[in-house]
């Protein structure tokens, strides 16, 4: 099993790095879809 542990760190690490970049992809779009959707209502959110 030793054989493999590489790959399976490599993948985990791997699927982390994605999962990781999604939230912050996400959590950036929302925040800005927030700022564009207070300034469409006339209201200003500071971030």
């Amino acid at each position: 099993m030793k054989d493999y542990s590489g790959f399976i760190f490599a993948a985990y690490a791997f699927a982390a790095i994605v999962v990781g970049a999604m939230i912050v992809k996400i959590v950036a779009d929302y925040r800005d879809l927030k700022r564009k959707l207070a300034r469409f209502d006339g209201r200003e959110i500071k971030p």
